[in-house]
């Protein structure tokens, strides 16, 4: 057997015998960070409602931590706390594709809302995952 083909033949081998290996490291690698993105998700729950108006309706996303300060973690503390302040900055959410491929809701922009008689605030429940905001 000449020896260019031993070589390559050697070398095929080798890499057919660490390509496991270096999946298996990729494999942990992401789940690791996808644990830690659940986990972060999980530490910041993030609530869904709905806010209906004449014109059209959006979806927004409030942390825990925003609804304590708005008194309340329900539609009802939203729409008390939207007509008593007169305005509420929230950040509006929709669905998109995460980076495994799974479709997810997400913020997408900050926006504020203004108070109005026609306004509706209602629970936002989805069967997607639900990414948390800064």
């Amino acid at each position: 057997m000449p020896d260019i083909a031993r070589r390559r033949l050697l070398a095929g081998t080798l890499l057919a015998a660490a390509a496991p290996a270096f999946v298996r490291d990729a494999r942990a690698e992401d789940k690791s960070a996808l644990h830690a993105q659940a986990k972060l998700s999980e530490t910041t729950m993030t609530t869904l409602f709905k806010i209906v108006s004449v014109r059209d309706e959006i979806v927004i996303g409030l942390t825990d931590a925003e609804l304590d300060a708005l008194g309340g973690r329900d539609a009802g503390a939203v729409a008390r706390a939207l007509k008593t302040r007169g305005e509420i900055t929230a950040w509006q959410y929709a669905v998109r594709k995460s980076a495994t491929g799974e479709l997810e809701q997400a913020p997408r922009q900050k926006i504020g809302l203004l108070a109005h008689d026609s306004l509706r605030v209602e629970p936002y429940p989805t069967p997607l995952a639900v990414r948390a905001h800064d």
